[in-house]
Formats: C-alpha cells, sequence, structure tokens
C-alpha cells in the first residue's frame, strides 16, 4: 500500500514538474502545492533591508521539537518533530489525520546570510527567523589576459 501512495505522489509531482526542468515559472501553482502535496510545512521567506526573515508554519509543534540550521550562506534547513504522546490502538476513530513523526525542509535564501546575529521566535506554531544579509562576496575574479 505504501508503494502505492508513493507512486500516486511521484505521478503528482510529474504533473507539477517537467522531466527537463519546471513546468510552471518559479512562484506559481506548483511552488505553492508541493510542500502540501508532499506533507512539508509551508514557509515564506522575505527580504528587508540588510536581512532575510523566513516565517514557517508548524502547528501543534514545541519549540523544542524545532531545529534551525544554516547549511550554506544561501541554505537554510528547518527540522522538527512530533511524538506521540501515548500509544493508542485505531479503535473508535473514525477518521484519522494528524500525522506523528520528522520532517525536515530545506530552503532557499535570495541572499547570502550569515549566522551572526541571527534571531528565531516560536509563538502560538508560528517560527520566525531573522538573518543578517552577508557582505562578504563569495568566490573572486578572475583576469583575463
Amino acid at each position: 500500500m505504501m508503494r502505492d501512495f508513493e507512486d500516486m505522489m511521484a505521478e503528482m509531482e510529474n504533473r507539477f514538474m517537467g522531466a527537463g526542468g519546471r513546468l510552471l515559472p518559479p512562484g506559481g501553482v506548483a511552488d505553492r502545492m508541493l510542500p502540501a502535496i508532499r506533507g512539508e510545512f509551508r514557509v515564506d521567506v522575505r527580504e528587508h533591508d540588510d536581512e532575510v526573515m523566513i516565517v514557517a508554519d508548524l502547528p501543534g509543534m514545541d519549540k523544542d521539537d524545532v531545529n534551525i540550521s544554516l547549511v550554506n550562506p544561501n541554505t537554510l534547513e528547518i527540522s522538527c518533530e512530533r511524538k506521540m504522546e501515548k500509544e493508542e490502538k485505531d479503535e473508535g476513530y473514525y477518521v484519522r489525520e494528524r500525522m506523528y513523526g520528522s520532517q525536515a525542509r530545506l530552503v532557499a535564501l535570495p541572499h547570502d546570510v550569515t549566522e551572526k546575529g541571527a534571531t528565531a521566535s516560536f509563538k502560538n506554531g508560528v517560527l520566525e527567523i531573522r538573518m543578517k544579509k552577508s557582505k562578504e562576496e563569495r568566490g573572486s575574479r578572475i583576469k583575463i589576459e
């Protein structure tokens, strides 16, 4: 049954994404729908002056179950784990949609950032992260002779 579910998910992703790239431009329907289809949490990423702000919806999570890592200067990883409070039998359930387990999401950032001066807050299931834009330039120029 799980294999059928995974095949169905792959088919849905293929309808939104082409084999050689995207069928729809970034920021369109595919970007808004794919996280929900995959069961990922949703994020908003925004630039403001000298910082990048990331807001993630993590309903039902506790702040102690959330981890934030700067993978590289332009990629942030948010991960969390929802633990089942007690083992329950399936008996008596009419619908059971609330899921338990871990989730992780890599978030592409519009500008390189630094962890220095970063802040994060968590209130009512909403995670807000503010990171300062990096002033360091990556790479170096190569002079053509």
